[in-house]
C-alpha cells in the first residue's frame, strides 16, 4: 500500500475542502436552528457540487457518474464529513447497490439517480426488526406480473424528498422457517405507499428519518433487484463499503473536533499558562491524536481492499466499529478540554458530540461489529 498521494488525488482533496469551506459550512448554523435546509438552498448545492463533479462521483462513467475508485470516493467522503450531514448528503452518492441494476431498471433508476433526476433511499429496519433483519415483517407477494407488497419501514433517511425506494422485504422462508430477503425499487408515488414523518433524533439535524407504510402497494415484477430470495447476497455484495462511508465522516468530525481543542489548548490561559502546558491536558491530545491516526490508517486500508478485491467482512467491520467508537471518545475529550464552552454552541463541538452518538447504531451496531469481528477468528478453528 503507497502512502504517498498523486496529484490527482490531493486535487480531490482541495477541492472537496473548498467546497466544504466555501458552499456548506456557512449553512451549518441554519440547520441547528431550523431543523430544516430550504428546498431553494438544497438544488442550489447539489447544482454546484454537480458541475465540481462531486454529485455521484462513485457511480460509472458509463452512467454519467464520476467512476471514482473506493479510495479515492473515501478520500472525498473524509472532506465531507468535516461538515454537517445534511448538508454532505446533498453532494454525496447515490446507493451504489443500484450498481446491480439490468435491463429497463438501469434506464429508469440506475441512470436518474446518477444524474441527479431521481433520488434514492433505501428501507431495511423496520419498528421489530433493526440487528434482526430476518426478523421483518414487511414482505411481498408475487402474483401473476406483479408483486403486492404490505409492512412499514422506519429510520428511512431523507425517504420524504427521494422519488424510490430500495426496499428490503421478506419473499419467503427457508428450510429452518426463518425469513428469505428479497430486494426491490419501489417508487414512493405509487397508491398503497405513505411516507410518514419518522422520530425527532438528537443527531444530524436536517438529515430527516422517515416512516414509510405499505398498503397492498403493487409493483411490476421486473422490479427485483438481483434475484428473489438473495436479499443477504445483494448486502453483502453492495452494501458492506457503506460501512467505511460512516467510518470516514467519523474520522473527519473527529479530526475538527481535535482541531478546535488544539486550538484552544494552544489560546486558553490558566494560572498564568496556556492549558496545553498541563499533563492533564496534553496527555488528552496526545491521545486523541493517536486515536484519530489509527482510525484513518485503518479507514484508509479497507477502502484500498476494496479497490483490490481483498475487503472481508472483519475488515469493514473492525473499521466501523473503532471510528464510529474513536469519534465518541475525541469528540467527548475535546469538550472536556474547551470546558463549559465546550457545550455552548457558539462553537461546533456538542454538535459533533451529539452527532457522534448514532454512528455506533446505524450500518450495524457496535455490538453486530464485534459479533461479525468474533465470528472470523473462531470459524476457521471450529468454534
Amino acid at each position: 500500500m503507497d502512502f504517498k498521494l498523486s496529484e490527482e488525488q490531493n486535487l480531490l482533496i482541495k477541492s472537496t475542502k473548498s467546497f466544504v469551506k466555501n458552499e456548506l459550512m456557512q449553512h451549518e448554523g441554519l440547520l441547528e436552528k431550523t431543523d430544516n435546509l430550504p428546498k431553494e438552498l438544497y438544488q442550489e448545492i447539489k447544482k454546484k457540487s454537480q458541475e465540481l463533479g462531486l454529485y455521484a462521483c462513485n457511480m460509472p462513467t458509463e452512467y454519467g457518474g464520476g467512476g471514482l475508485n473506493a479510495f479515492d470516493l473515501t478520500l472525498i467522503e473524509k472532506e465531507l464529513g468535516h461538515t454537517s450531514l445534511a448538508l454532505a448528503e446533498i453532494a454525496w452518492r447515490p446507493q451504489n447497490i443500484l450498481m446491480a441494476c439490468t435491463g429497463k431498471l438501469i434506464d429508469e433508476y440506475l441512470k436518474p439517480a446518477t444524474t441527479g433526476e431521481r433520488k434514492d433511499c433505501i428501507a431495511m429496519t423496520e419498528p421489530e426488526a433493526g440487528s434482526d433483519l430476518r426478523g421483518m415483517k414487511t414482505n411481498a407477494v408475487q402474483s401473476g406480473d406483479d408483486w403486492t407488497i404490505n409492512g412499514t419501514k422506519h429510520f428511512i433517511s431523507n425517504a420524504h424528498i427521494s422519488d424510490f425506494v430500495v426496499l428490503f422485504t421478506s419473499t419467503g422462508k427457508d428450510e429452518k422457517g426463518r425469513n428469505l430477503l428479497s430486494c426491490f425499487l419501489v417508487d414512493l408515488d405509487l397508491p398503497g405507499v405513505e411516507v410518514a414523518k419518522g422520530y425527532d433524533c438528537v443527531s444530524h439535524r436536517g438529515y430527516v428519518n422517515n416512516i414509510i407504510h405499505f398498503n397492498d402497494c403493487k409493483i411490476p415484477a421486473a422490479n427485483i433487484l438481483g434475484e428473489k430470495d438473495k436479499g443477504f447476497e445483494l448486502m453483502n455484495t453492495w452494501l458492506e463499503a457503506t460501512r467505511l462511508t460512516v467510518s470516514a465522516t467519523s474520522v473527519a468530525r473527529a479530526q475538527r473536533a481535535f482541531d478546535i481543542a488544539l486550538d484552544w489548548s494552544a489560546n486558553r490561559k490558566q494560572f498564568g499558562k496556556v492549558i496545553g502546558k498541563f499533563q492533564g491536558v496534553s496527555f488528552k491530545l496526545a491521545d486523541m491524536a493517536t486515536e484519530i491516526k489509527l482510525a484513518n490508517l485503518i479507514l484508509m486500508e479497507s477502502a484500498w481492499k476494496i479497490d483490490q478485491g481483498t475487503l472481508t467482512s472483519q475488515d469493514a467491520a473492525m473499521a466501523k466499529l473503532f471510528c464510529t467508537e474513536m469519534v465518541g471518545r475525541v469528540s467527548d475529550e475535546a469538550i472536556q478540554i474547551c470546558g463549559g464552552m465546550g457545550l455552548m454552541s457558539d462553537i461546533p463541538l456538542e454538535r459533533i458530540w451529539r452527532d457522534a452518538r448514532i454512528e455506533r447504531i446505524w450500518e450495524g451496531t457496535s455490538e453486530i461489529q464485534r459479533h461479525i469481528i468474533s465470528r472470523s477468528l473462531l470459524r476457521p478453528l471450529g468454534a
